[in-house]
């Protein structure tokens, strides 16, 4: 058990700084262009700039506290936030009528809630 939350903490690490270098360092108009990307339109470079510093906060939180040894708690609480993020993603995508991105999407909630469940239950870092 404790692999496979590592193994999803992993992948959502991966993904959310993906997600963070993309939105923080590419020019929001470039986004716009990218499939799926189309959401940057209707949104300012400011708020899609946040999001991308949010993501790499996440991409950090979710494997560095506990790693390190130094606040291993806040992995499954970067996890939770994850999991509202995703949700927000998914009402805009669907909004927009990008459902494929709706669903994948709700496989990154899924994941991030099984890490947050695992963290703060059964694999928890301070048992």
């Amino acid at each position: 058990m404790n692999l496979a939350l590592w193994i999803g903490a992993g992948l959502l690490a991966v993904v959310a700084l993906t997600g963070g270098i993309s939105k923080t360092f590419v020019p929001r108009e470039k986004l716009a262009a990218v499939q799926g990307g189309g959401w940057t339109e209707d949104a300012g470079a400011g708020f899609v700039k946040t999001l991308g510093v949010l993501e790499l906060l996440a991409a950090v939180g979710l494997i560095l506290p506990a790693a390190a040894g130094i606040a291993p708690a806040l992995a499954p609480v970067t996890a939770v936030c994850w999991v509202l993020l995703m949700a927000g993603a998914m009402i805009t995508h669907g909004r927009r009528g990008e459902f494929p991105y709706v669903v994948l999407n709700l496989v990154y909630l899924v994941l991030a809630a099984f890490v947050a469940w695992g963290r703060f239950g059964p694999e928890s870092f301070s048992s």
